[in-house]
């Protein structure tokens, strides 16, 4: 273990989080293809939300920066750079290269535009004729995980610019005549409990996937994350140890899904079908159908292959579309069901038993190992 993962604080393992299968899969999509989108994860207070994302975010390998860089810019490629240190790369400047864990930005429920976005010193700018900014939290989380706790609960216009930003890949700060832009991309995650009131329709479009988790209701399974959590409180390094050749298996699976999945291929025929899937839920834009097509090939690389199968798209479609149709208030049917209705209608494949049984709310098997 080198020096720097000994100063770093421990974090609960990945690969020891219990259950919560739905999650951990969206949020594994979406470090493979970022251009997914993020993920919302509603559910209970006390399920785990924040220890599987810093989990995560622990768990990803080191990324190459450019030293002392604000931004965490890529040393080599132009998109994920700031102006400055793409203008030191044209003009043959020296570049010196470091590499760091990949950050987890936390943001706080009350935190300003400014906090945020960062600010210009117009004193400075004048004054001395320089673009003196002060970057935010979207410069450090460049390259990350941005995590947004209660994210039903944060003002609108910040919930924009954050999904604004993670869309286009960069931050742009404008003040009195002023402009500065940062490359600002990142997987935006945000939680929320449903109690506390829903995202607008039109922002929650905006995310990518979403996941709902619920409290585990069986007592042994209980009982086993409790003695779990109970056991790394103890000894951390220990219980950290003993999880370290899954750890080490799953990031190279990472690694190798993030290398293979430009090779991925997904059939004419299930392009078509899919898009039969939204139009038949009404689903509005194409946003929908954009990301199930992601997911689906972020799914298939992790899994080793090239080709998308039938089975693939089954296993993202809800997560990608669920939050994605028009509610009705009188409906008590779940949306996942009617997903995964209206995907076994088109592609011409059995519901599965346990979800017309349980008319949807029990959560589908998404075999993250």
């Amino acid at each position: 273990m080198s020096p720097t993962a000994v100063a770093r604080r421990v974090v609960f393992p990945f690969t020891a989080i219990v259950g919560q299968e739905e999650m951990k899969l969206a949020l594994i999509l979406n470090v493979i293809d970022p251009k997914i989108g993020g993920v919302m994860i509603m559910g209970d207070r006390g399920t785990g939300k924040s220890t599987t994302i810093r989990a995560l975010a622990d768990l990803l390998p080191e990324i190459p920066v450019v030293a002392n860089d604000p931004f965490n810019s890529h040393p080599s490629d132009p998109d994920l750079m700031s102006d400055e240190i793409r203008q030191k790369l044209e003009t043959g400047g020296d570049i010196p290269v470091d590499h760091k864990k990949v950050q987890m930005v936390d943001l706080p429920l009350g935190a300003t535009e400014d906090r945020v976005c960062g600010t210009i010193d117009i004193e400075k700018a004048l004054s001395e004729g320089v673009k003196a900014f002060e970057p935010g939290l979207l410069a450090k989380a460049n390259r990350g995980i941005l995590y947004v706790d209660e994210v039903n609960l944060l003002d609108d216009h910040l919930v924009d610019v954050l999904l604004d930003s993670a869309a286009s890949g960069w931050n742009t700060v404008e003040r009195e005549g002023i402009s500065i832009r940062h490359p600002a991309r990142f997987v935006l995650v945000g939680s929320g409990n449903p109690e506390e009131g829903e995202l607008r329709p039109q922002l929650l479009d905006r995310f990518g996937m979403h996941a709902e988790i619920h409290t585990v209701k069986e007592p042994a399974l209980r009982v086993q994350i409790v003695e779990q959590r109970a056991e790394f409180d103890q000894n951390p390094p220990v219980f950290v140890e003993k999880y370290h050749s899954q750890q080490q298996e799953l990031q190279q699976r990472i690694i190798n899904a993030q290398e293979l999945l430009p090779s991925v291929n997904i059939d004419y025929d299930l392009r078509v079908k899919i898009s039969e899937v939204c139009s038949e839920l009404d689903v509005d834009g194409l946003r929908g159908d954009i990301v199930t097509n992601r997911a689906a090939k972020a799914l298939t690389a992790f899994e080793g292959r090239t080709e998308v199968t039938v089975d693939d798209i089954r296993r993202v479609i809800v997560l990608c579309l669920r939050h994605r149709l028009r509610k009705d208030p009188l409906e008590s049917i779940d949306s996942g069901y009617k997903v995964e209705k209206a995907f076994a209608r088109v592609f011409g494949v059995e519901l599965s038993e346990d979800i017309a049984q349980t008319n949807g709310t029990s959560q589908l098997k998404t075999g993250v190992r």
